[in-house]
């Protein structure tokens, strides 16, 4: 793929990913949940200009803080995310004001490597981007699963609502299922 594409599927790809962490979604545990990091992984490394071979170790020292700035994202936002059961014991998710403020500070980190990158003349590709956005969404997607399997099933009556992680907020009608 040209660097275009890759540019144009990594804008697309964050925009759904932050547009829809602030909606409710029920959190599904017989989806594929790793199917989507997975795929980007295979994208981006599939690219050629991954490493950079004239830098190599700044290349790859590079790519190892890329990777770790979207391990952290994915951690911080599975952990700032709000999560419930319903009385029909559907587990949901909502992300936070914090969620957003996770995102804000990893793009700002992002964007200091890249001009890291650039100051000291190592040539980027948007595969190692695309490869960070697949640990964060892996890591993300695995630690909410695993979060909803700590909360206990909705109590057999459907006058308590069950544990609430997260700040306060009222349940919302508009659910939509992912």
């Amino acid at each position: 793929m040209s660097g275009l594409v890759d540019a144009l599927l990594i804008v697309v790809a964050v925009v759904v990913v932050i547009g829809r962490q602030f909606r409710a979604s029920r959190i599904d545990s017989g989806r594929r949940w790793w199917l989507l990091p997975v795929i980007l992984a295979v994208v981006a490394l599939r690219e050629p200009g991954l490493v950079d071979l004239q830098h190599r170790t700044a290349s790859i020292a590079l790519l190892a803080a890329e990777l770790l700035i979207g391990l952290a994202i994915g951690a911080g936002w599975a952990w700032t995310s709000r999560i419930w059961t319903e009385p029909d014991g559907g587990v949901w998710s909502r992300g936070t004001k914090a969620s957003g403020a996770v995102w804000g500070v990893g793009i700002a980190l992002r964007a200091g490597l890249f001009a890291l990158g650039a100051a000291i003349g190592v040539h980027q590709d948007s595969s190692a981007l695309l490869l960070a956005l697949a640990a964060t969404l892996l890591v993300r997607s695995g630690t909410l699963l695993w979060r909803a399997h700590s909360l206990r099933p909705a109590a057999a009556t459907a006058t308590a609502p069950a544990p609430a992680y997260g700040e306060p907020m009222s349940r919302s009608t508009g659910k939509e299922r992912v």
